[in-house]
């Protein structure tokens, strides 16, 4: 079993649907592309993502199997996340920053030229701290791997911490172990992770 199925519980075969002009009250964000299938859990009720939905605090989304999603916070923080994965909007301002958690593949970005963000990441691996930065988590090379493509980052896991700059990479085997030790990601494995949620590095 992958880890990202381990991290996922199954996805409902029938999906209740959440009036769209409900949708639109406080958005944080938008979906801006979705390839294959997502849903879009709020309040309780769980319906089908689809492109241009509005995104809120508290939102969770969830992609199936061979799909994609692309999201944006606002303003121009972009969220790409990869198949069966979990995205959860648990806290959020934008601008400001908070707290999302994430259980599966997902490259953040955010444009350097942009105020920087507060931003915590949070999954059963590690706990990432972010201010502004291009970054990769999710699964890699059979472990959880987490890789800064432009930034800086904070991770914190197994009670130690990794500050991770640009081309710098770590594993993490199993949720509650340390990292290991900062390591330069070789061209293969940076291009397998982006790919991983339908991106080129």
């Amino acid at each position: 079993m992958t880890i990202s199925r381990r991290l996922l519980l199954s996805l409902p075969a029938a999906l209740a649907f959440v009036p769209r002009s409900a949708l639109a009250q406080s958005a944080i964000g938008t979906t801006r592309a979705l390839t294959g299938q997502a849903s879009l859990t709020r309040a309780g009720s769980r319906a089908y993502l689809h492109e241009r939905d509005p995104l809120m605090e508290g939102d969770e989304i969830a992609t199936m199997a061979a799909s994609t999603a692309a999201l944006e916070l606002f303003t121009a923080t972009q969220i790409n996340l990869g198949p069966e994965t979990r995205f959860t909007l648990d806290r959020f301002t934008a601008d400001l920053g908070g707290v999302v958690s994430i259980g599966g593949a997902m490259v953040f970005d955010r444009p350097e030229d942009l105020p920087k963000l507060d931003l915590t990441v949070q999954s059963a691996f590690a706990r990432i701290g972010v201010r502004g930065t291009r970054f990769f988590c999710g699964p890699s090379k059979g472990v959880y791997g987490i890789f800064v493509a432009r930034g800086a980052i904070e991770v914190v896991a197994g009670g130690e911490t990794r500050r991770l700059g640009p081309g710098d990479g770590i594993d993490i085997a199993r949720p509650g172990v340390a990292p290991s030790a900062v390591a330069q990601w070789k061209a293969p494995r940076i291009a397998a992770a982006f790919a991983s949620v339908g991106l080129t590095p």
